[in-house]
């Protein structure tokens, strides 16, 4: 792997011999929308570090991947979770039977590159079909140098990692089943820090101009709303600026940034370990804590950081912002079997009733007997009962560990935006 000086774009070259090509991560245009070069059939395994042993074909670049090994149930989104900064570490297997059906575009991406080590598929789709489509997922891993595999019974694997529980996995093209057991063996994954490999390295406002919040709406031939892109998209422009937040990174999606600025924040993003003092000194009217990928325990300076930050600001956490908070607030987590990553998770609301249906992504959860007394459980997980969301109750503090903004999946929890924004001018009103 090198970085190309000039233009900022990462290039990989594969230690296999068929994929010496350098092949830049960056889109190369609509003049390329939709072809596909995977014409050749490369064997590839998919192992797991219990022993067992899938083969398949092998798609994207050539080489060997290992990390812990996941499965997604959305029917849709493969472009989100193949660029969501949460699966780092992870390699992903999808339980839909064909993907790639509409390829891949320079929209849908949740960040600037994909951040899963491998892709398991059970058939892709050689010919993608969409009128967004600038690229095929085949040449979408290829130039951003991750092996995918496909030609494996998705279900299998599945009802094998329910069983068996979360472990790690190894896919190659290059080594024997036996080898590529003992890679898997090799992987760390808990108790790793990946936060530090997603976060930004400087604090940056986000999207000043509002061009990237823009919302996105279906093109059709009536449209007179927004503007039109030459390819066809039609934006509506953002809304205007109400409020300032400072919004911690620990690995963002581009989603949560663009749905805060729908509603009206204007929002300054910070690395991971930026210190509470720092961020106080800013003095937003809110904080934001985000997703991102790992073990929360490992995040020892964010836990201290939020613990500073409580009472003196209101804070809104997302999924790993969500397990920060638990442990800020007295609280711990534990790993599940297997994890929730899918865009049909029911989550019911323990004040209202309300059920919805949420996308999840994450493989640990708050554990409801370590928290406080003066911690509230809002929200939980109707397929096993855990803590799906938490608030102070006193304090304007509270968060969720799904996402209400989608990307992919259902936007039923969406409303959690307007509530930081209602729960942020309650706050300056008070002041």
């Amino acid at each position: 792997m090198r970085l190309n000086g000039t233009s900022g774009a990462i290039f990989f070259q594969s230690e296999s011999a068929a994929c010496d090509e350098l092949s830049p991560i960056l889109f190369s245009g609509v003049e390329s929308r939709c072809t596909s070069a995977h014409s050749v059939a490369v064997s590839a395994i998919l192992a797991l570090e219990d022993g067992r042993v899938f083969p398949g074909e092998g798609f994207g670049a050539c080489g060997t991947a290992v990390g812990e090994i996941c499965f997604n149930t959305s029917m849709t989104g493969y472009q989100e979770v193949l660029t969501d900064p949460s699966y780092r570490g992870q390699i992903v297997a999808m339980t839909a039977p064909q993907i790639g059906n509409y390829g891949a575009n320079t929209i849908d991406v949740e960040s600037e590159n994909p951040h899963v080590r491998a892709f398991v598929i059970e058939e892709l789709s050689s010919i993608p079909s969409n009128w967004r489509c600038e690229v095929s997922l085949h040449d979408f891993l290829l130039r951003n140098g991750i092996p995918g595999i496909q030609g494996i019974d998705t279900r299998a694997l599945t009802r094998h990692l329910r069983t068996r529980g979360a472990m790690r996995a190894c896919v190659t093209t290059e080594l024997d089943g036996s080898a590529a057991v003992e890679r898997a063996r090799s992987a760390a994954y808990e108790g790793v820090d990946f936060v530090q490999e997603v976060t930004p390295a400087q604090p940056y406002e986000w999207d000043p101009s509002g061009e990237l919040s823009r919302e996105w709406v279906q093109a059709v031939a009536h449209e007179t709303r927004g503007q039109k892109d030459a390819l066809g998209n039609v934006f509506l422009p953002p809304a205007e600026v109400k409020r300032r937040i400072v919004a911690y990174d620990f690995g963002m999606k581009k989603n949560i940034l663009r749905l805060l600025r729908k509603n009206g924040f204007q929002v300054e993003v910070v690395p991971a370990k930026t210190p509470a003092a720092d961020v106080l000194a800013r003095n937003p009217d809110g904080i934001f804590l985000s997703n991102g990928p790992g073990d929360p325990a490992a995040l020892t300076y964010a836990h201290e950081a939020v613990r500073e930050i409580i009472g003196k600001k209101p804070l809104f956490g997302i999924c790993l912002g969500h397990q920060v908070l638990g442990y800020a607030l007295g609280g711990k987590t534990f790993k599940l079997k297997f994890g929730h990553r899918g865009a049909n998770q029911p989550v019911k609301d323990l004040r209202s009733g309300k059920i919805a249906i949420t996308s999840q992504n994450h493989g640990y959860a708050i554990d409801p007997d370590s928290l406080p007394d003066h911690v509230e459980i809002t929200h939980i997980n109707l397929n096993d009962g855990t803590v799906a969301g938490i608030a102070h109750k006193e304090l304007p503090v509270f968060s969720v560990q799904y996402h209400p903004e989608a990307s992919p999946g259902p936007r039923d929890a969406a409303y959690f935006f307007d509530q930081f924004a209602k729960t942020v001018d309650e706050s300056i009103s008070r002041c």
